[in-house]
């Protein structure tokens, strides 16, 4: 393994750590997934402050594996890496025989490590081979999404996964291009999207490539798809008492991760009852009021935190849910009751 490659800062660190101390500082041993584990930022700082917690570290990349190796050599008595992606988990957990968790953590996104590696060709703003596989040794790359996908299917990918409006124009440079020989070059695919984009649009909203780099980059690592399958998976390996958190850099990841909470935060029983039907009150809550942004700090000391969206919850007993809502209901129906005709006093 050679010198580590570009810089790496955890995003929303000391939140992060906040949010996870109540699950994982709860006595005796406590077991945190980190979900994409990357260099080992996140996971370091939740070792130092947890001396008793063991860490399940997954990634898909096996450079960034082997710098977490050895990040965090001093701590391998509780520690296990694993190379999958993170709607692997049920299997990991399986295979390590461990049949809960009380935390876990997803940063999603490219990591620092991909970001600042030239040769990953993840980065618009130099000439790389157009790899962009998060897992070098599988999968399809960037390469042949362009040079193979038919025009409906290319143009779906960026408009979709890069949510970009001028994705059937971007399409069509591709496919005149790739007439005239195959597009292989990252910097000559960011002058292509360039050259697409009309001038005024080009003077706003960063880097023109931005947005076709990002739904690149999705397409061929399946991370919505793989996002999708394993927040279900997450929240369903929570102990009682156990936290999520989830860092989300744009819109459909975060919309994913609100729409996997919605689902298990609200009742699903009628709400005129006066109990809450067993297996039918929210599993989890919300710890914080919608997506929390990035502070103007953070963004100073660390300018990739700047789209970043958190999300947490918490696992519940249910028992107690249920004592809860029946206790709201009766204060409800006391109160409603005061206000039917024949009812009130005097």
């Amino acid at each position: 393994m050679g010198e580590l490659r570009g810089t790496h800062v955890p995003v929303l660190l000391e939140r992060c750590l906040e949010l996870l101390a109540p699950a994982l500082g709860r006595g005796g041993r406590t077991v945190h997934v980190d979900a994409t584990l990357g260099l080992a930022g996140h996971a370091e700082a939740v070792l130092e402050a947890h001396p008793e917690t063991v860490l399940i570290g997954l990634d898909r990349d096996t450079e960034a594996l082997a710098h977490a190796r050895v990040r965090l050599a001093r701590f391998a008595d509780r520690v296990h890496l694993e190379h999958a992606v993170y709607d692997e988990l049920p299997d990991v957990l399986d295979r390590l025989g461990y049949p809960g968790i009380d935390g876990i953590l997803f940063d999603l996104g490219v990591s620092s490590l991909q970001l600042d590696a030239p040769d990953r060709g993840f980065a618009y703003a130099q000439d790389a081979p157009l790899d962009m596989r998060m897992d070098q040794t599988r999968g399809v790359t960037a390469e042949e999404v362009v040079n193979t996908y038919p025009h409906p299917d290319l143009a779906r990918v960026l408009r979709v996964y890069g949510e970009e409006k001028f994705a059937g124009r971007i399409a069509s440079a591709i496919l005149r291009e790739r007439e005239r020989g195959r597009i292989t070059s990252s910097a000559r695919l960011a002058e292509l999207v360039r050259e697409s984009i009309p001038a005024p649009a080009r003077r706003t909203g960063g880097h023109p490539a931005k947005r076709t780099f990002q739904a690149l980059r999705i397409e061929v690592n399946r991370e919505l798809a793989a996002l999708e399958t394993a927040l279900p998976s997450a929240l369903d390996a929570l102990t009682v008492g156990g936290r999520m958190v989830v860092l989300s850099y744009h819109s459909l990841e975060d919309r994913l991760t609100k729409a996997a909470l919605a689902d298990r935060v609200r009742s699903k029983g009628p709400v005129d009852l006066p109990v809450e039907l067993p297996g039918s009150g929210p599993t989890f809550r919300l710890l914080s009021r919608g997506a929390e942004l990035p502070g103007e700090a953070e963004v100073a000391a660390n300018p990739r935190a700047a789209s970043v969206r958190l999300r947490a919850a918490e696992r519940l007993d249910p028992n107690a849910t249920e004592q809860g809502r029946t206790d709201r209901e009766r204060s409800r129906r006391r109160v409603k009751g005061m206000h039917q005709p024949g009812t009130g006093s005097g």
